[in-house]
């Protein structure tokens, strides 16, 4: 019997069990369209069933009548049954196809519905040829009528048989199913968490890189800045030195001028002021030698405050270099931690792939629903 969740909601056919007229639903999967209300009772096994006994209860009042069997209802029946389970096989490889398109292919080919159409056929042919063949030796032999008993009888037996073997068959199907699914959702797991591995791998990445070069970019604009800041407070300091040195050059200039002024004032006054000349001149040569001096002192601090200069510019270099060097270590960590998230990724794909071929191999082992245990007498087992 169809599952009810696999119809669609428009009626189609009336049922086909004896006595039900309830309709159909139309069925939305591929194969043979179902004959069958979705009351659980009404199979085409138990319609069977319910033909025979209401052909029975119609022929127990001839008395000495033949009741001549159909020795083709209960393999056409188990027949159909495989259809069924072949059909239902066949749905949920189509659901598997979204997924699997190689294993949905190979299943369709290996159960092809119009090769079993075709044998279904022609034993429902072969069977009628033997019912009419049966009945005309009915006819003419009555006392045969305690054999064709037991042929029905046997026939009985081979369709249970029929019917139990399509039970198993669905059985086994419907735990490839569960197997199915579970290897599916084993598979999604798999996936699921490697994909959420990659994703925090990679957003740890890109925060570890961001990090380092916010950091190396702070830290090399710090060393860039103590730099100039030292640069322009020597700068600042050796001008203000040199600023100083200037004025007291001019100081010594203003007063070598007053003293030449006075010296010459006391050339024309020597003779009243020898003494005060000669003062004079002394204090003249004092200057300039004092002048001498500070010009030579003056030169010592300009060449230390070069010196002092050019090593806070080494320094500031080292600094830089430093900085540099820190940058390149968080990069090196960085690709390290790339390399690793890459070769995670591989492991889980990898790992689909082995999962991919487990269910292949599951596929590959499944039971064949098409064959049927059960035979008619007179049937080549």
């Amino acid at each position: 019997m169809a599952d009810a969740g696999e119809l669609s909601g428009s009626a189609g056919t009336a049922c086909k069990f004896p006595g039900c007229s309830r309709p159909v639903a139309r069925s939305t999967k591929p194969g043979r369209p179902p004959e069958y209300c979705d009351h659980p009772d009404h199979t085409r096994w138990r319609a069977w069933k319910e033909r025979q006994r209401l052909q029975q209860e119609i022929q127990s009042p001839q008395g000495d009548s033949v009741t001549v069997t159909k020795l083709d209802g209960p393999v056409t029946s188990a027949r159909t049954r495989a259809d069924d389970l072949l059909g239902q096989f066949r749905s949920l490889a189509a659901q598997l196809g979204d997924t699997l398109a190689a294993a949905v292919g190979e299943l369709s080919t290996l159960a092809d519905p119009s090769v079993a159409e075709a044998q279904v056929q022609a034993v429902q042919a072969d069977a009628a040829r033997r019912v009419a063949e049966a009945e005309a030796r009915a006819v003419a032999a009555e006392h045969q009528s305690r054999d064709a008993e037991a042929a029905r009888r046997a026939a009985e037996e081979a369709a249970t048989d029929a019917v139990a073997a399509a039970e198993t068959a669905e059985r086994e199907a419907t735990a490839a199913t569960e197997a199915r699914d579970a290897a599916l959702a084993e598979a999604e797991q798999v996936m699921r968490q490697a994909r959420e591995e990659a994703e925090a791998a990679r957003n740890e990445a890109e925060v570890a890189v961001l990090a380092a070069q916010r950091q190396a970019d702070t830290r090399v604009r710090q060393a860039e800045d103590d730099a100039v800041a030292q640069v322009e407070q020597t700068r600042r300091q050796a001008a203000r030195d040199v600023e100083a040195a200037r004025t007291e050059r001019d100081e010594a200039l203003r007063r070598a001028e007053r003293a030449e002024l006075a010296a010459q004032q006391a050339e024309r006054l020597r003779v009243d002021a020898r003494g005060e000349l000669d003062q004079a001149r002394e204090e003249l040569r004092q200057l300039r030698t004092e002048f001498a001096e500070f010009r030579r002192v003056s030169s010592t601090e300009t060449t230390r405050l070069r010196e002092d200069l050019a090593r806070q510019r080494e320094g500031a270099a080292e600094a830089l270099a430093e900085a540099k060097q820190v940058a390149a270590e968080r990069i090196a960590a960085l690709d390290e931690a790339r390399a690793q998230t890459l070769a995670r990724a591989e492991r889980a794909e990898r790992e689909w792939d082995r999962l991919l071929a487990d269910l292949e191999r599951l596929r590959a082992t499944r039971p064949d629903n098409g064959e049927v245990r059960g035979a008619a007498p007179g049937e080549t087992r």
